[in-house]
């Protein structure tokens, strides 16, 4: 059975997002964490690539992915790291340069990977600074682009856990 994205709402300001994942919680963390693994499952929708993944992770290392897509789209996101606790968990900043919502700010995203053996729960908080920017972020479709990066990832990690 396939593993489904769950997007919910908590307070005035945050999405928070959950997914399992059939590996264990180390491999699901260096996939996340390694920009040679990301750019394997993380270019959005089809029809998107990552043209750019940098990524430094460690607390003050700074990260930026940059994807193209059809007809001249493109979207850039930055941030940089405030905690990293390998392989459960990391804060950091996240701005997007270009694309999608650039108005909606600085938000704080809060990833934490759940040891369940065989299997890893994520889940994802992200603290945006207003309830705007919030609405903005869950009526741009985000979670389509993260489910379909999602669904790739568990391809990757059966291939890997093999």
């Amino acid at each position: 059975m396939k593993n489904k994205l769950s997007v919910t709402m908590s307070g005035e300001r945050e999405i928070v997002i959950t997914r399992t994942f059939n590996a264990p919680r180390e491999l699901v963390w260096e996939t996340m964490s390694k920009p040679e693994l990301l750019k394997r499952w993380l270019f959005g929708p089809p029809g998107w690539e990552m043209t750019v993944c940098e990524e430094d992770p460690r607390v003050g290392g700074k990260f930026r992915w940059a994807w193209s897509g059809p007809d001249g789209a493109g979207m850039t996101m930055s941030g940089v790291y405030r905690e990293i606790v390998p392989p459960e968990r990391s804060v950091r900043t996240e701005c997007f340069e270009t694309g999608c919502i650039p108005q909606m700010g600085e938000q704080l995203t809060t990833l934490v990977l759940a040891d369940r053996g065989e299997q890893t729960l994520l889940t994802i908080t992200v603290l945006y600074p207003s309830k705007e920017a919030r609405d903005g972020a869950l009526a741009s479709g985000m979670e389509h682009g993260m489910a379909a990066g999602y669904d790739r990832l568990d391809e990757y990690l059966m291939g890997a856990a093999v």
